[in-house]
């Protein structure tokens, strides 16, 4: 691991800055007093708000960007064959993965690191808030836009720093942590881990390293948490969940149409079975209700005052593309959403179902990565069963070369089989535009899904 003394001297350049993780970590050093710059392929919203604080951005890769720079940090998603890692290469500079130069970065902090395949941008936005409205400045760097902050990362000048822990190239392990949070573990990365086994032997060394003077907070509802938990060495961990054995029990949970209420019992040494009733989230859906728990494990434990936590989840505005309602016309509903892996998308649909009764929900999803869709084909065609009707779009690539194999009619007419549900195709954004404009009437939840440009095509869409 690097550990070298980074000074504002060091050029720091950033390979693939236009991705969330890399800009909110710029945006971070920035602050902190480093010289940053970074390049991508084009402009984004995180680019802009990377050029907004004097970050220079450069919108094409070539070697000659790297001039002058002395550290060098990639993407997960940069290949080898990248000019600049390729010139880097060359001169010998240190090149470090995202996850290896945050652990510098916060290396001298007090760390809660959330990791888990879904819920922990959710998660750690919610922490984010509770240790802010606490007087507590934490530094944060999420893997979403928090709306109270309208960005993913901020430098805070207090002991504390929240971080969200990408386990997609398994580097997530380098973070020094004093406590942690696993939201859940699902078939997911499989293209780097091989197989499931690996993931899952990635996630329990994470929870491993928790210190003995720290805490891990584990879902129990998660079956494969529940699997790995006799398995754990170190054993200084506590569960929350809806499940009986669960150290933060949820129970007498309501879901309104822009809210939960739940309450929660506390079964641990020191709290004396305490009960903590009417707990107001302004989210929706069994899984946040989880993801809100977490937070509150955390900030308890930490010594925050339950009416702090109370009166911050009260305020919590949420983090953008997480059911982000974007468009209302003619009592019809636009939404957009990050969803990109089955679990996800059954949760959301789900959780729309429970929420908004007598309404048709439309899905349109954007597949992502023709490796995840063909790992996981037949849970993502059995995804959809919360819906009235599905609009495919044509897969985002993400920079994988394009599966001559995949059969876009072949995979409607799995999701019909699987979901029970009417699929539609559409070729591109004008094509779903058409459709919205002939066939939308009224009283329909629009629902878009996906980890590509359908955010982009239904925010600009004027339909």
């Amino acid at each position: 691991m690097f550990r070298s003394k980074i000074g504002p001297r060091e050029r720091i350049h950033f390979v693939g800055i236009g991705g969330i993780g890399m800009s909110g970590l710029a945006q971070v050093m920035k602050d902190m007093g480093f010289n940053v710059q970074g390049s991508d392929v084009a402009n984004n919203k995180n680019v802009d708000r990377c050029k907004k604080i004097g970050i220079k951005v450069f919108t094409k890769q070539r070697k000659e960007n790297i001039k002058n720079s002395t550290i060098i940090v990639r993407s997960s998603a940069i290949k080898d064959n990248n000019p600049e890692i390729k010139s880097a290469k060359n001169k010998k500079l240190t090149i470090l993965k995202r996850a290896e130069m945050l652990a510098n970065v916060v290396s001298l902090k007090k760390n809660i690191v959330i990791t888990g395949s879904h819920g922990k941008t959710t998660s750690t936005s919610l922490i984010s808030k509770i240790l802010y409205e606490a007087k507590l400045d934490p530094t944060i760097v999420n893997g979403g836009v928090i709306n109270s902050i309208n960005n993913n990362a901020r430098f805070g000048k207090g002991d504390w720093a929240v971080l969200e822990a990408d386990e997609s190239d398994g580097s997530f392990l380098n973070l020094p942590i004093n406590y942690s949070v696993l939201t859940n573990i699902d078939k997911e990365h499989i293209d780097y881990y091989k197989n499931f086994k690996n993931l899952k032997k990635s996630f329990l060394k994470f929870i491993n390293k928790t210190p003995a003077v720290g805490k891990s907070f584990l879902c129990i509802d998660d079956k494969e948490i529940k699997k790995l938990i006799p398995k754990i060495k170190n054993k200084n961990f506590l569960t929350y969940g809806f499940s009986k054995k669960a150290n933060f029990r949820i129970f007498n949970a309501i879901y309104k149409k822009n809210y939960s209420v739940f309450d929660l019992r506390i079964c641990i040494k020191g709290f004396k079975n305490t009960v903590i009733k009417k707990i107001r989230l302004n989210l929706i859906g069994r899984y946040n209700i989880l993801n809100s728990v977490s937070a509150i494990a955390v900030s308890l434990h930490i010594g925050i005052k339950i009416n702090i936590i109370k009166n911050s989840l009260k305020k919590f505005t949420g983090i953008q593309r997480r059911l982000t309602k974007v468009h209302e016309r003619n009592n019809k509903e636009f939404f957009d959403d990050y969803a990109h892996h089955p679990t996800e998308i059954k949760s959301v649909l789900e959780s729309i179902k429970m929420t908004y009764t007598n309404r048709k929900i439309i899905a349109v999803f954007q597949p992502h990565r023709y490796s995840r869709l063909k790992f996981l084909k037949k849970d993502f065609a059995s995804s959809f069963k919360n819906s009235n009707l599905v609009i495919l779009c044509p897969v985002y690539a993400a920079g994988e070369k394009i599966d001559k194999n995949y059969d876009q009619i072949e995979f409607a007419k799995l999701i019909t089989l699987n979901s029970n549900v009417q699929v539609i195709l559409i070729k591109d954004e004008k094509d779903l535009r058409k459709f919205f404009i002939k066939n939308l009437i009224s009283n329909e939840l629009i629902i878009c899904m996906g980890a590509g440009s359908i955010s982009k095509w239904i925010r600009e869409m004027k339909i």
